[in-house]
C-alpha cells in the first residue's frame, strides 16, 4: 500500500502558486474512452493557461481515490493542467475508488500497455480541453513504475517522466522492472526516492541512475535521506522538506520541458 485513503498531497510553495490561482482549480471528473473503447474515469483541472505541459498523473494501488484528485488541483494551481487517471477501469469499472476498494486483483491484472494507452487517452482528452501544450507523466509507486516505462513508447510522444518511489525491484516485478528498459527512454527521467524506503532499496535506485546514464537518457535521481516510502504526504509534517524540495524539482523538470518544447517549435 502506498497512501492511506485520508492521506493528502503536500500543499506547494506559496511562491509557485500562480496569483490568480490561489485558490486552486477544481478537479471535475470525466469519463474517458481509450481507442479500444474501454471507458474508464479520470479528474481534470485546468488551469485556465493554455500552452503550458499537461500532465497525466499514475495513481498507486488505490486508484483515483482524493489524494490524487487533489494533486491535479495541485499541479492546475500551478499553472499546469492536468489529469489523474485510473488505472483499473478495465477490470474494476469507473471509479473514483474508496477506502472499501480491493486493489489487489485489480494490479494483478494491469499491464503496462493497457496502463500506457489509458495515459494516451487521458492525455489526449487533457490537451483538447485546455490547450495544454506538452506532456508529461508523474506516477507514485506502482504509477510510478508506469511512469517510467510509459518514458519507453514512441506513441505517447512525452516530454518527460517523474517517478515517486516507483518500483524497481527486478526479482518481483520480473522484465516489467525499469532496470530492465533504459536504453528504450526516449524523453527526460526525473525519479524521486526515499533513502529510508523498505520497498525499493537505495542500491536498486543507484543501478537505475547507472543504466539511465549508460544509455545517454538526460535524467535526474534524488534520494532523500531518512525519507520513507510515501513521504509525499501533507500528514507526515517531519518530511515536509522533502515534500517542498520535491514539489520544486518536479514544477522545475516541467518548467524545462516547456522551455525546450518553445525552442522546438520556433
Amino acid at each position: 500500500m502506498c497512501f492511506a485513503h485520508d492521506a493528502r498531497p503536500p500543499d506547494l510553495p506559496r511562491d509557485l502558486v500562480l496569483p490568480r490561482l490561489a485558490g486552486g482549480a477544481g478537479a471535475e471528473i470525466v469519463e474517458v474512452t481509450a481507442a479500444d473503447g474501454t471507458r474508464f474515469s479520470a479528474a481534470v483541472a485546468d488551469p485556465g493557461r493554455p500552452g503550458a505541459v499537461g500532465v497525466g498523473i499514475i495513481p498507486d494501488v488505490r486508484g483515483l481515490y482524493p489524494f490524487y484528485i487533489e494533486l491535479a488541483e495541485r499541479f492546475a494551481a500551478a499553472g499546469h493542467p492536468a489529469v489523474a487517471i485510473d488505472p483499473f477501469g478495465r477490470t474494476a469499472g469507473l471509479g473514483p475508488r474508496d477506502e472499501h476498494f480491493e486493489y489487489r486483483p485489480h494490479v494483478d491484472a494491469t499491464r503496462p500497455e493497457s496502463v500506457q494507452a489509458d495515459l494516451g487517452a487521458a492525455l489526449a482528452l487533457l490537451a483538447q480541453r485546455t490547450g495544454a501544450a506538452g506532456r508529461a507523466t508523474v506516477g507514485f509507486c506502482f504509477g510510478g513504475r508506469h511512469a517510467f516505462l510509459a518514458a519507453t513508447n514512441p506513441e505517447l510522444a512525452l516530454d518527460g517522466a517523474i517517478g515517486f518511489y516507483g518500483a524497481l525491484d527486478p526479482a518481483r516485478l520480473g522484465d516489467t522492472s525499469p532496470l530492465f528498459h533504459t536504453e528504450e527512454m526516449r524523453c527526460p527521467v526525473l525519479g524521486l526516492f526515499g533513502g529510508a524506503d523498505r520497498a525499493i532499496p537505495t542500491e536498486q535506485v543507484q543501478e537505475f541512475d547507472r543504466r539511465l546514464g549508460e544509455a545517454g537518457v538526460p535524467h535526474e535521481i534524488v534520494v532523500y535521506p531518512g525519507a520513507p516510502h510515501s513521504f509525499f504526504d501533507r500528514s507526515y509534517e517531519e518530511h515536509a522538506e522533502a515534500s517542498e524540495d520535491a514539489w520544486r524539482r518536479v514544477l522545475g523538470f516541467l518548467a524545462t520541458l516547456a522551455r525546450t518544447e518553445v525552442g522546438a517549435r520556433a
